[in-house]
C-alpha cells in the first residue's frame, strides 16, 4: 500500500479573543487572509462539536508556507484550562523564523507577551525562545545567526 500524499494545510488554535490574538500575529507579520462565522451540520460533523458556531479567521507568513487559523467558539462556551507546558503530551507550540528576534519580541512585549525564560542560542545557529502569546500560546520564536 503507498503512502497518502499529504501537505501541511494550517494549524488550527482556538483562542479566547480573536481580535487580540489577530492583533498580535499580524503585529509580528502575519497576513489575515480571511475571515468567516461557521455553524451548521457541517461544521458539527467535521468538528464533532453539536451547535458548533464559532468566529475563524485564517493568517498566513509572508513567504506563504505557513498558516494558522484561529477559532473563538460562540458555542459551544470555550472551556478554560490552564495554559499547556512545553512537556504536556499534545499540540502545544507554534514555531516561527524571524529576521530580527529582539524586533519580535518588542512586538510580543507589546502585547503583554514575554520569554517563558529568555533568549538561548543553540550551537551558534539560532537565538531562540518560547514566548507565552495570547490565549496562553506557546510561540517559538527563533533567529538564524548563519544566513546566507
Amino acid at each position: 500500500m503507498g503512502r497518502v500524499p499529504i501537505k501541511l494545510e494550517n494549524v488550527g488554535i482556538a483562542v479566547r479573543d480573536l481580535e487580540a490574538t489577530i492583533a498580535f500575529f499580524t503585529d509580528l507579520g502575519l497576513t489575515v487572509l480571511g475571515r468567516d462565522t461557521v455553524s451548521g451540520d457541517w461544521t458539527d460533523t467535521a468538528v464533532g462539536l453539536d451547535g458548533n458556531h464559532a468566529k475563524i479567521a485564517m493568517l498566513q507568513t509572508p513567504d506563504g508556507s505557513g498558516r494558522l487559523e484561529l477559532f473563538e467558539y460562540l458555542h459551544p462556551d470555550a472551556i478554560e484550562s490552564e495554559p499547556t507546558r512545553p512537556n504536556e503530551i499534545g499540540m502545544h507550540r507554534v514555531a516561527f523564523s524571524v529576521d530580527d528576534l529582539d524586533r519580535a519580541l518588542e512586538v510580543a512585549a507589546r502585547h503583554g507577551c514575554h520569554p517563558l525564560r529568555g533568549v538561548a542560542t543553540y550551537e551558534d545557529v539560532y537565538r531562540l525562545t518560547y514566548v507565552r502569546g495570547p490565549s496562553g500560546i506557546l510561540v517559538m520564536l527563533a533567529e538564524e545567526l548563519q544566513k546566507g
